[in-house]
């Protein structure tokens, strides 16, 4: 089995022990289920690990979501801060570090619902844009909590267009200080998460002047709130920004600043500073800036995408394996939801991204982790490759994972629709994620300006990127897949999506091209041509996918059958992504009209096979029945009983309804009266 034991029946253990119906669906499973399990983990030891942080974590009330979806927004907040404050004690007991082997995986034990997480990009600006001396100066005590920092760079007039930002900073050489101002109501910081109510100090992003001079946006330390006694300092003006779709838990806040004066150190000056005398220098390389918000970008996609998705995937099958509707045969029982082929139309697909994703992380983790060493010996070659990459598949990612959280939704009826089921969470959660750090058809269009310019390069025979070294090759016109079989040639399919994403990317470029030679201006004609930049950009990161699933089944020894079951994935994600959008496919007839329909044929014959495995497939993502915190979902598949005894937890069916004494008494009375 996948999971831990003391992790499968929390919160009110349904009796009867596992339904029959899903335990019959685990005892017919292709592959070993743990050995797959300890493959994505990366190795026995980590899922060793891995479990044994989860259940220290689990093992301690603190950590109890029960009962969350009946609390306040108040009550969220304070036990978001309870866990932070509780979380460093437990670090300590445990002898776990903030870098630690253990990091990565405290965070999935948590859910995420915890309070102070912007403090750790607080620590991350002044460890990457910090001089020596001011990480000297903040990094302790801020490692210590005798600080609580957040990030305000989002105003409410502009948000990733960073240029535009309207906070001042005007430098006082008499004073020595920089006085910080919100000039108008857009300029007013907006959104940064810990700052309603908890923050003490904030990395404030304005446009610095010196001598009346404006030179762009800077980030200067700002205590916002005093260490004594937690009121606002003189000139700040700060609260939390109201009710949102998710992150109650959380206290995004909103900031102005009145002639606010913080010193001169306060600058953060790895890259530039302003002298005592109010000359400005410059220094070393602003390209690292594109690093951090890579570096946050790729962590992201992990833990705010491709997780919810894996656990909407485990809920939505656990769920359809038990629910049982209507009448496949006549005179047999109703059948279980997922033998529809329209339900595993529906959630099959979805399963084969979750991992098709899982595998798109760890290839950008490497090109990260090697684009880092480069960085460190001060070459700053991989930048452009890294950025676009990472631009990209943030905005293909999360925008996949929040259709499919929602698809996974849907799949479940009216059961889905509850709060309990732990779906409506995942999704108003999940669909943040296609806004911040960075807006997606924006990051779309930073791949593509990356795309365009490799396409040029690799067409007058100048070396790219590794990533895109595809654009310079000369590949057949026409499709020589035969029949439906060929169609599951990796090799086939490959040559599909690559032979898309360069006739997507040529053509726009051409488009481009053309337009400028026409005598439109360079900006007009990138505007007009916006809408196919960002599709081929989509192509792109859809390639890539395919591409890298398709070469880490190929690397794969036939052990415990997992080979077998990852084809078969990686199979159903490419020809799903064929199958749904056709035109591209179609467009200039690389793919005839008779070889969509072997496409057709094999996807749908795809889905009876995943089926079978389905279950054994979400098992090995093993997430407890605590972390996934959903009725629908639990390892048992109890799902009926589960529900009645959750909702029966309801404040709401524990008093008496103060609308009976003050409406419904007076108007049933009445009507008693006249009756």
């Amino acid at each position: 089995m996948a999971l831990l034991e003391t992790g499968k029946y929390s919160q009110g253990s349904a009796p009867g022990g596992v339904n029959p119906d899903l335990a019959n669906e685990r005892q017919t499973a292709s592959f070993g289920v743990e050995k797959l399990t300890a493959w994505l983990d990366g190795g026995a030891e980590q899922t060793r690990l891995r479990r044994a942080v989860v259940e220290a974590i689990e093992r301690d009330p603190v950590f109890s979501r029960e009962n969350q979806y009946f609390q306040s927004q108040n009550e969220r907040y304070e036990a978001a801060v309870r866990k932070a404050v509780h979380l460093q004690k437990k670090m300590h007991e445990m002898g776990w570090s903030h870098d630690g082997p253990e990091s990565k995986y405290i965070y999935r034990a948590v859910a995420g619902d915890i309070a102070f997480l912007l403090h750790r990009i607080f620590m991350r600006s002044i460890s990457v844009l910090g001089s020596d001396e001011q990480i000297a100066k903040w990094i302790p005590p801020a490692s210590q909590y005798q600080l609580i920092g957040s990030y305000a760079q989002t105003e409410l007039g502009h948000g990733t267009y960073l240029q535009g930002l309207e906070t001042t900073a005007v430098f006082d050489v008499t004073t020595q200080e920089f006085i910080l101002n919100t000039p108008k109501i857009s300029a007013m910081k907006w959104w940064p998460g810990d700052m309603g109510r908890s923050a003490t100090h904030t990395v404030v992003f304005a446009q610095l002047y010196v001598h009346g001079k404006c030179h762009g946006i800077h980030p200067f330390i700002v205590q916002i709130r005093s260490l004594q006694d937690h009121s606002l300092c003189p000139g700040i003006i700060a609260g939390d920004i109201g009710p949102k779709m998710n992150f109650e838990h959380i206290d995004n806040g909103y900031l102005m600043l009145q002639n606010v004066r913080v010193p001169r150190e306060n600058m953060l000056n790895k890259f530039c500073e302003v002298q005592p005398d109010g000359t400005y220098v410059r220094r070393g390389s602003q390209k690292i800036n594109y690093f951090t918000m890579t570096s946050v970008r790729i962590s992201l996609i992990s833990s705010e995408a491709v997780t919810p998705l894996m656990k909407a995937c485990t809920i939505a099958i656990r769920y359809s394996a038990v629910r049982r509707q209507s009448k496949l045969k006549p005179g047999e029982q109703e059948a279980k939801i997922l033998d529809y082929q329209t339900q595993q139309e529906k959630l099959l697909p979805q399963l084969a991204a979750a991992y098709a994703f899982h595998f798109i992380d760890d290839y950008l983790q490497e090109l990260f982790d090697r684009g880092y060493r480069e960085i460190q010996r001060k070459n700053f070659d991989t930048l452009p490759e890294l950025h676009a990459l990472s631009s990209g598949f943030k905005a293909t990612v999360t925008q996949y994972c929040t259709s499919g959280v929602e698809i996974c939704l849907r799949a479940c009826g009216g059961h889905g629709y509850s709060l309990l089921s732990g779906l409506p969470s995942l999704y108003t959660k999940i669909i943040a994620s296609c806004i911040y750090e960075g807006e997606n058809t924006i990051l779309l269009l930073q791949t593509a300006r990356f795309l365009v310019k490799s396409f040029m390069a690799a067409s007058t025979g100048q070396s790219v990127p590794p990533s895109v070294t595809y654009l310079a090759a000369v590949k057949p016109r026409k499709c020589p897949a035969k029949n439906k079989l060929d169609f599951l040639s990796p090799d086939i399919y490959t040559e599909a999506y690559q032979h898309m994403a360069v006739r997507l990317i040529s053509s726009t470029a051409a488009k481009l091209q053309d337009l400028i030679q026409s005598g439109v201006k360079k900006h007009d004609a990138w505007n007009r041509c916006t809408v196919q930049l960002a599709q081929a950009a989509k192509a792109h990161c859809h390639y890539i996918t395919v591409k890298n699933f398709a070469e880490i089944v190929a690397k794969l020894e036939s052990k415990a059958g997992i080979q077998k079951i990852m084809k078969h994935l990686c199979d159903l994600f490419a020809l799903h992504g064929i199958f749904s959008n056709a035109g591209v496919f179609l467009h200039d007839g690389y793919i005839s009209g008779a070889q969509m329909d072997m496409v057709t044929a094999s996807y749908l014959d795809l889905l009876a096979i995943v089926r079978k495995d389905a279950v054994p497939l979400v098992d090995a993502f093993d997430f407890t029945d605590k972390s996934l915190n959903s009725a629908l979902g639990c390892y048992d598949g109890q799902v009926y009983q589960r529900l009645y005894e959750w909702a029966r937890k309801s404040p709401t069916n524990k008093q008496i309804s103060p609308a009976y004494e003050k409406y419904l008494k007076p108007l049933l009375h009445n009507t008693l009266s006249k009756l």
